[in-house]
């Protein structure tokens, strides 16, 4: 028996039971975090972090049935960073949660982020659609410094008076989703749920959003659903399974994998994943 196998067998003699909080993703709640994920050709779901040490067997999820695991872990707190560890057989797997809310990087860790915040008690009003004066935003080159690193979200709520003196009254921000490397107009997203790091991630983006509605500003989105990549992509083969070669359970695995862009595939000489 490989050490791998009887460190699992070791962690499994005590089961677990799955967590009774909703959601996906890292949810805390008071004295830990609740983890849940979606891997259904998993035989056994781990959790390691900084709130053990990065210990690849220390907290087992529990299977919920349909393809969903969850645990609850004492100790682990908002700040803490986090990836799941995927057996699928012999096969071991180290992936980002697709549901991570904010990541050290696009190829880093997930990080378990605090939903709370202060919003304030402003009088905030959407302006009607017909009223509405939109600036269409790249938040890296709003405000950034010519040779230097993109813009970020502070530098947007530096400059929000201006906008406001050139009678904007709506800002639509192009996709803001974590993606490969600091510099990309956002279309190629690796976290749909995460804001890129080198913005200022979640925390940054709630600053806006507030100090723009207390100037009357609504603040639209650019997303992008229907593709990903090309480039750092844990959910690629999630959870070790796949057919014909192709992305497992996030994808096609057939031929609705061709697009008139290419096949589905992570293609890291050109194209995207769709």
């Amino acid at each position: 028996m490989t050490t791998d196998s009887l460190n699992r067998s070791n962690s499994m003699s005590n089961p677990v039971s799955p967590s009774s909080h909703p959601g996906m993703g890292a949810i805390p709640y008071p004295g830990g975090t609740t983890f849940r994920v979606w891997a259904p050709f998993a035989t056994d779901v781990f959790v390691a972090g900084t709130f053990n040490s990065w210990s690849e067997t220390a907290n087992p999820l529990a299977s919920e049935g349909n393809g969903y695991w969850s645990v609850d872990v004492p100790g682990a707190k908002p700040g803490g960073e986090y990836k799941y560890v995927i057996f699928n057989g012999s096969m071991k797997l180290w992936r980002i949660d697709p549901y991570a809310k904010d990541v050290t990087s696009s190829v880093g860790n997930a990080i378990i982020v605090d939903a709370d915040f202060d919003w304030g008690h402003g009088d905030y009003r959407t302006p009607a659609w017909n009223e509405m004066v939109i600036y269409e935003m790249h938040i890296g080159t709003f405000f950034d410094e010519p040779g230097g690193r993109p813009g970020n979200l502070d530098g947007v709520i530096e400059r929000l008076p201006h906008l406001q003196d050139l009678g904007i009254n709506a800002i639509q921000i192009m996709p803001p989703a974590e993606f490969a490397g600091g510099f990309s107009w956002g279309y190629n997203p690796a976290h749909i749920f995460a804001i890129e790091e080198d913005y200022g991630g979640p925390q940054a983006l709630k600053e806006l959003i507030k100090s723009a509605h207390a100037l009357g500003i609504a603040v639209i989105f650019d997303v992008v659903y229907n593709h990903l990549g090309p480039n750092d992509l844990d959910l690629w083969q999630f959870d070790g399974w796949q057919e014909n070669g192709k992305g497992g359970i996030y994808f096609y695995n057939d031929l609705r994998s061709h697009t008139p862009w290419g096949d589905t595939r992570p293609d890291y000489g050109r194209g995207e994943v769709r």
